[in-house]
């Protein structure tokens, strides 16, 4: 047994203990304990978050959707200055609830406190939190419970970094049919923008025989499609010896029976591989969907963020990837007003859009993250012009997606069925391989199943549609 192996089976007997005092608790109470999960972020905290939830289910917290509960945990990001402060928001107002329910606990975790100045703000202004740790021991959340339950001071356990992967516990996850699955953890890329590299630590690849046997245990239980996650994908396997490639793990992933879809973010553009390109194209598995950060178009801009390649390297690497995969749909992200950034910088991103034709694109006005070299160069350009900027971006990202998107009217098409429709209780809502949303007419119990859907409206950014069959059940 390994370390990570013996962790996790140490982690599971706290559990155990757990549950019995949880029960017993619930017992006296005449009524169960509850928890409520809030999560900010990206698919990686989103991802934990199912980690965090599995372990309260299994100790015995039955989830609730107010903050009026017995358990509260926040997994937090911390990628905008912003985002600290809702989080600050919402515990002042948490405030009141833990006056009124003493057996309430609140967690905090997540990047926001792997930042030394947060938990300093916290352990002064918010003395009612109960427990705060970090991105790196997830994993050892019944551990400060018990740990809380045995003091009454706030319990701090917040690691610099880590070496160790410890996945085998309890997930709760949001969809039977598809779920994400951790390949690798931390970045080391330090874009000059960035705090990801400083609270995620340094890159760690999961070893891919773990990886193997979590996915066919995954399908084993009814997942017919995975989310491969890493701050970046393209990277994975350099850590471990022997070393191996992220194509390689693909290859291995796509022999898995029973598993019908692949997906994987995030990519980076300088360490995507002519050997990846290989593998998507030759695929059947692999969706025909990939999320190409660009972050700017001017090559002056991509040095001064630490990209590690121009606005030249990034077009011919997308000329390729088109040449390859034909259908393929690609998406992106774009800051704008960098610090450095002028006038004619942003209109070499307006060319790369251009160019590039993305499917669409999640645009950001730049957001100083104190502790990140970009904080502290000096602003170029107006907040008026980068505001201008950004609207005209927006405009722009917009009109040609509805051109892209459209491209595909008429043709029939496998769906994954994700939902009833929010909107429309008659319609339930699918995804197509290349991530695209289509809408048509079923029921609660095609979700989890695919259909040969005919793409009869573009609509913009989705689809209406009509079912032409059931596929590949």
């Amino acid at each position: 047994m390994n370390t990570s192996e013996a962790e996790a089976l140490r982690q599971k007997e706290i559990m155990n203990r757990l549950k019995e005092h949880i029960n017993g608790l619930s017992k006296e109470l005449g009524r169960p304990l509850t928890y409520y999960s809030v999560c900010f972020g990206c698919q990686m905290n989103a991802k934990d978050s199912e980690k965090l939830e599995g372990i309260l289910e299994t100790i015995g917290y039955v989830r609730t959707d107010s903050e009026d509960c017995d358990f509260l945990i926040m997994n937090t990001c911390t990628v905008r200055e912003n985002a600290n402060l809702r989080v600050y928001g919402r515990l002042g107002q948490l405030k009141k609830y833990k006056k009124k329910n003493p057996h309430m606990m609140i967690a905090l975790c997540g990047c926001m406190m792997q930042e030394s100045l947060v938990v300093e703000k916290i352990k002064q202004s918010y003395r009612h939190v109960d427990i705060i740790f970090g991105t790196h021991n997830v994993f050892k959340l019944a551990e400060l419970i018990e740990m809380k339950l045995n003091t009454t001071d706030m319990v701090i356990d917040i690691w610099e970094g880590t070496s160790e992967i410890v996945e085998d516990l309890p997930s709760e996850r949001k969809y039977d049919f598809k779920c994400g699955v951790n390949i690798m953890f931390g970045c080391n890329n330090f874009c000059t923008y960035c705090i990801v590299p400083y609270v995620r630590g340094r890159e760690r690849s999961r070893k891919p025989e773990d990886i193997i046997k979590e996915i066919e245990e995954l399908v084993a239980d009814g997942v017919v499609e995975v989310m491969l996650l890493g701050q970046n994908v393209n990277s994975y396997g350099k850590t471990l010896e022997p070393s191996i490639t992220f194509a390689e793990l693909l290859r291995r992933i796509e022999k898995i029976e029973g598993l019908k879809r692949i997906r994987f973010m995030t990519s980076h553009p300088k360490d995507l591989s002519d050997e990846l390109i290989d593998v998507m194209a030759k695929s059947k598995n692999i969706c025909k969907h990939l999320h190409l950060p660009v972050q700017s178009g001017s090559s002056k801009i991509l040095n001064d963020m630490n990209r590690h390649y121009t606005k030249e390297q990034y077009l011919a690497l997308v000329d390729k990837i088109k040449t390859a995969i034909p259908d393929i749909s690609l998406t992106t992200d774009i800051i704008v007003g960098f610090p450095t950034e002028t006038e004619e910088d942003f209109m070499e991103t307006l060319d790369v859009v251009r160019k590039v034709r993305y499917d669409s694109a999640f645009t950001f006005i730049y957001s100083k993250r104190t502790g990140t070299p970009a904080a502290s160069m000096e602003f170029a350009s107006s907040e008026q012009e980068i505001k201008e900027r950004f609207d005209m971006l927006l405009k722009e990202v917009q009109n040609i997606a509805k051109e892209t998107c459209a491209r595909f009217e008429g043709n029939i098409d496998e769906v994954l069925v994700e939902g009833i429709n929010e909107q429309d209780s008659s319609l339930v809502t699918g995804r197509l391989s290349n991530n695209l949303l289509v809408h048509f007419p079923g029921t609660e119990d095609m979700v989890g199943k695919f259909y040969k859907v005919k793409l009869t409206k573009a609509m913009g950014f989705y689809y209406m549609g009509e079912i032409v069959e059931e596929t590949r059940n």
